[in-house]
């Protein structure tokens, strides 16, 4: 009779459900500690990833800024005007009966502003940019029998040049500027001084 005493079953099975529930929560709590624990390792590796992304898109960014440079200097290298060849092409351009008495190189440079993107589809804007313009002077005086007579070769001479040829515009790249003038030197000779000048074309950069 005392064996199946309700009471005590009801006591035995309360007791046993208490410690099952003792036990599946002290799972559930390791479980929980266990998984806070990857958790935090997962956030950590995630985080020094993040770390070595930010670096790696930092390094291509100035990786590409300095080969934007290289090539602008790369550009500009092949493009720039060279004094030296200048000065080459005119001693083969020497007329007879003419001296070159000054040479004035003129480089000027013009800012064109960039152009904005409008709307969201709109295509990118042009960058910036800078137009260079070189204008090379020629002062000059014609000693010859007949002062003046000279000019118009010397000017031919010039534009057909092989340098000044491939590297002037090709059209009025060479110009006389004004009337040639008559003087008397000290000597007593006549000359006449004269100003040609020699147009290259515009290089935007």
């Amino acid at each position: 009779m005392r064996r199946r005493d309700p009471v005590k079953r009801a006591i035995f099975l309360g007791v046993s459900l208490v410690a099952i529930m003792l036990v599946w929560s002290g799972m559930v709590w390791v479980n929980a500690k266990l998984a806070n624990e990857r958790l935090t390792g997962v956030q950590t590796a995630i985080e020094a990833h993040n770390g070595v992304y930010s670096n790696v898109l930092a390094n291509i960014n100035k990786i590409a800024a300095a080969k934007s440079k290289l090539d602008a200097l790369q550009k500009l290298q092949s493009a720039r005007f060279l004094q030296g060849n200048l000065l080459n092409a005119l001693q083969l351009s020497m007329v007879d009966g003419v001296q070159l008495t000054r040479l004035r190189v003129e480089q000027s440079y013009f800012l064109a502003a960039a152009a904005k993107t409008e709307g969201d589809n709109a295509a990118p804007g042009r960058p910036a940019s800078v137009k260079e313009r070189v204008v090379v002077s020629l002062e000059a005086r014609d000693f010859s029998a007949n002062p003046g007579d000279q000019v118009n070769k010397f000017k031919q001479t010039i534009a057909g040049q092989s340098y000044f040829k491939a590297m002037l515009d090709k059209t009025n790249s060479v110009e006389l500027v004004g009337v040639p003038s008559l003087q008397t030197g000290p000597d007593g000779k006549t000359f006449a001084t004269f100003t040609v000048e020699c147009h290259f074309p515009d290089q935007t950069r």
